[in-house]
């Protein structure tokens, strides 16, 4: 991976559409890289015993059925249908942090396709991410960032302070959680989850993951435009001039709009490039024992 080409990308694209706020958030980010836990988690499908035979004590002509009907045993798994939660598990992705650190529910690595989830699920998906510890710390972390740079100078500082600014980012990124990957994937029947290409140069899986701004895959397998994610950050940030300070108007709506989908250009990038990264440091360490 030619990582110096890689990062001069990110880098100009992180500065130019973010902002101060965004280089802020981007430094906390890079700052949680010494957080390592390793946490993952396998399940080994068994296979469902077959049902014994029933065997026979007296012999029998061939061509004469046996006079009383054996009474057929009832297999304990009907080998036609998958049982319950053997069906459901392939469809929900692993939580494969991020870093080992940040939330990641969405990925699907090494699967062109999945069963179709529904509306309770991706609200789950998403409840998950958005209220994991992790997450509610980063934010705290980037609450401590503005409070530094004095955003919203009416808010002053000590204490008080931090808390709206806490409450303000945690409920940004709430909103715009849900609005995009629950409400309007449910409303438009399109899969939230994050399908990693993982093969081909970086600047095919680069452009890859930046198309899914507009690009989703529909609970019908199909390709469609990401109108959950253009109409869901675009709702999330109207929303949010109800109760940002200061004067809001059309043009603060839009700014935010953009930032909001310029950061999950951010995490789409992550998601593709992150399995990569994991596997090249663990076989690292495997190298090494």
């Amino acid at each position: 991976m030619p990582s110096r080409v890689y990062g001069e990308i990110t880098k100009r694209m992180m500065m130019r559409n973010f902002g101060p706020n965004g280089a802020a958030r981007a430094f906390l980010f890079v700052s949680m890289l010494g957080v390592c836990g390793p946490l993952f988690a396998q399940q080994a499908a068994q296979p469902a015993q077959p049902a014994p035979q029933a065997t026979q004590t007296t012999p029998a002509v061939p061509s004469t059925p046996p006079a009383t009907p054996q009474t057929p045993t009832t297999p304990s798994t009907d080998p036609g249908t998958a049982a319950g939660p053997a069906a459901a598990n392939p469809a929900v992705p692993q939580n494969d942090r991020i870093l080992w650190t940040l939330p990641n529910y969405m990925t699907v690595e090494n699967a062109t396709s999945m069963p179709p989830i529904g509306p309770k699920e991706k609200f789950k998906l998403v409840a998950e991410g958005t209220f994991d510890p992790i997450q509610i710390a980063f934010i705290g972390g980037e609450a401590l960032v503005y409070q530094a740079a004095n955003t919203n100078p009416s808010f002053r500082q000590g204490l008080k302070g931090y808390g709206k600014r806490y409450a303000l980012a945690f409920t940004d990124n709430a909103i715009e959680n849900f609005m995009v990957a629950a409400v309007l994937t449910s409303a438009f029947r399109q899969d939230p989850r994050y399908y990693q290409l993982g093969k081909g140069s970086v600047i095919h899986r680069f452009g890859y993951a930046a198309l899914r701004i507009v690009m989703i895959r529909g609970d019908s397998g199909k390709t469609e435009f990401n109108i959950s994610e253009i109409l869901g950050a675009g709702m999330a940030a109207g929303i949010s001039n109800a109760y940002h300070p200061g004067p809001q108007n059309l043009g603060t709506a839009v700014s935010t709009w953009a930032t909001q989908m310029g950061w999950d250009g951010v995490g789409y990038e992550m998601r593709e490039f992150w399995p990569d990264l994991r596997r090249y440091i663990m076989r690292g360490k495997h190298h090494n024992m």
